[in-house]
């Protein structure tokens, strides 16, 4: 890594300075968000194709996936159209979305979270995102499929990965989840660290914290230097912050994934911050460990936090999913 001087550290932004030790990824379907970004990958979930199908620039990319969805099962109908609709309009938004990165670019698009539970409903989704993308001209290399960290999902992940389809397990709260899914081979996981915090501050006396304290931000160092210690390739991405000192509480780690507003926020800011995560100094005293299903599910029923906020997720994801459906039928199908 190339020292750059204190004159011209002075000059450049938080975001820019960040962007030297760290790749940041825009959290966001927006557009224009992302071109201001510059990010090097893009995420997305229920949340925020939801949103993404309410706005006026992407009617037409709904339009299409509803034409598509028709024409190529006629017989298609009811929840099942709706269902193929959707799935198109989450490829159709993550292509948009390549056509704004770097050629190595890749973009995560999201397995339902109501399949959660369900490997095999997980797999047959998985592929069908991967030949949507492949009809789109789009290699499975630029692709991750998002899942959620269930233990079936994780193996789900496990096959997957075997089949050279890169996965992107999210909703992960707990150390047990994190070793899990590196011993699946992921190629990524997407620690939440706001979300952490949020349950820290509901359920204890403590409502202020620095970042050193916060629970979220000693969360994801602990698996990241776990994961550099033990020799583990899946990649660390944090996810769901709350404020800018979460993100330069993790300045290092492989990959950060930051919503517009607080991307802003970090390119209107020059104060200088230090790298906190480095792969050649890990500091790191957890033994190795290997989970079966039964000890899995005992580790995660044993951290409440992780327990509740996994739930918690998956509902409002499907939620959104189901908002997102709703909106498909009435906007679209009816019409």
């Amino acid at each position: 890594m190339t020292m750059e001087s204190p004159a011209k550290r002075q000059k450049m932004t938080q975001l820019d300075r960040l962007k030297t030790m760290t790749s940041v990824v825009a959290d966001t379907g927006d557009f224009d968000a992302i071109k201001s970004a510059s990010p090097e990958d893009c995420t997305t979930n229920p949340s925020l194709l939801l949103a993404a199908a309410k706005m006026e620039k992407f009617q037409v990319l709904l339009h299409e996936s509803a034409t598509e969805a028709k024409k190529n099962d006629p017989a298609l109908a009811g929840e099942d159209l709706i269902t193929d609709v959707c799935d198109r309009f989450a490829v159709k938004v993550g292509v948009k979305l390549l056509e704004l990165l770097p050629p190595q670019g890749r973009v995560s698009t999201e397995v339902d979270a109501d399949l959660s539970f369900d490997k095999e409903a997980s797999l047959a989704k998985a592929h069908k995102i991967i030949e949507l993308y492949k009809a789109q001209g789009i290699k499975k290399e630029r692709i991750l499929v998002k899942l959620g960290s269930t233990w079936e999902s994780i193996q789900a992940c496990k096959q997957l990965e075997q089949e050279g389809i890169h996965c992107n397990m999210t909703l992960l709260f707990s150390f047990a989840q994190a070793i899990a899914c590196a011993e699946a081979g992921a190629t990524l996981i997407s620690p939440f660290v706001g979300r952490i915090l949020d349950w820290y501050k509901n359920n204890t006396d403590k409502k202020e914290y620095t970042s050193d304290e916060d629970p979220g931000v000693q969360s994801v160092r602990r698996i990241y230097r776990y994961y550099k210690k033990h020799g583990y390739e899946t990649i660390v991405m944090g996810a769901s912050f709350r404020n800018i000192g979460e993100i330069l509480g993790l300045a290092g780690c492989d990959k950060l994934t930051i919503a517009p507003k607080l991307l802003d926020e970090l390119g209107k800011c020059s104060e200088s911050f230090e790298q906190v995560l480095k792969k050649d100094t890990v500091d790191c005293d957890d033994p190795k460990i290997s989970y079966d299903e039964k000890a899995f599910r005992w580790a995660l029923n044993e951290d409440a936090m992780a327990t509740e906020k996994l739930s918690e997720g998956l509902r409002n994801f499907a939620k959104d999913g189901k908002k997102l459906r709703d909106f498909v039928k009435e906007t679209v199908l009816l019409k």
